[in-house]
């Protein structure tokens, strides 16, 4: 089965939320109303709408790094990730933990870099060599 993935939160501006999302990330913006924007956020469904941001932690243990939780993301491939965190250095996007590669030489051998949106909304975009090795053990 393959599907997309929906998912909707808030935000408290949404010509900032324009700014970002379409400027900055690239993502096409789709339907909207005064109240909500939807994107292409890498071929899956987001929703912002106005209203309170989540409440965000320090508080994901990821080997020796604690992560903003909740968050949300992607997984790319890895030249995908990296011309994203190119175009997310040259923004000038303050990251809560910048491009880096976490679990080198092990199972799941990945690159990460986490963001906040403009409202405090954590974000981790992934990148692996191969998508199939997104779940090895």
């Amino acid at each position: 089965m393959h599907s997309l993935f929906h998912f909707a939160f808030h935000v408290t501006n949404l010509d900032a939320a324009r700014r970002f999302y379409g400027n900055v990330l690239g993502c096409r913006e789709g339907r909207s109303s005064d109240t909500w924007v939807d994107f292409d956020f890498f071929s899956h469904q987001i929703s912002l709408h106005l209203g309170a941001p989540f409440k965000t932690e320090l508080t994901g243990q990821v080997g020796q790094h604690l992560v903003p939780m909740p968050h949300f993301g992607v997984v790319l491939a890895l030249p995908d990730w990296q011309a994203l965190a190119e175009r997310l250095q040259a923004a000038k996007i303050e990251f809560v933990f910048a491009p880096q590669i976490r679990f080198k030489g092990e199972p799941g051998e990945q690159w990460t870099m986490f963001f906040c949106d403009p409202f405090g909304n954590p974000i981790e975009i992934k990148g692996f060599r191969s998508l199939d090795a997104l779940y090895a053990v």
